[in-house]
């Protein structure tokens, strides 16, 4: 199997974009988007990690079974936050006693 070689523009290109959602992040982190503020910063993380899949794992030049298994693990990672989040958001509707 031959390998694909990737050039360093390419690399500098997605460097200054983890470098540029990085300045985002920060950004966001100084200002209240009230209800979105948990979207946004997950919007970002995602988008950076997708990058880093893609490129510094060469996940986009790989064959298609390594999409596959790759896919399966970022969906996997999806559904236990989703489980997660669920769980936390869920913990205060149902009272507590105190004990005495």
């Amino acid at each position: 199997m031959a390998e694909h070689i990737v050039s360093a523009r390419s690399y500098f290109a997605v460097f200054f974009a983890l470098m540029g959602l990085t300045a985002i992040t920060v950004a966001v982190a100084f200002n209240d988007f009230g209800a979105w503020n948990n979207f946004v910063a997950i919007a970002i993380a995602v988008t950076k990690a997708t990058l880093v899949i893609l490129y510094f794992m060469h996940v986009r030049y790989s064959t298609h079974l390594t999409w596959v298994m790759a896919g399966a693990g970022f969906f996997w990672t999806a559904v236990m936050i989703a489980y997660v989040m669920t769980d936390y958001v869920a913990r205060g509707w149902i009272p507590v006693p105190i004990a005495q």
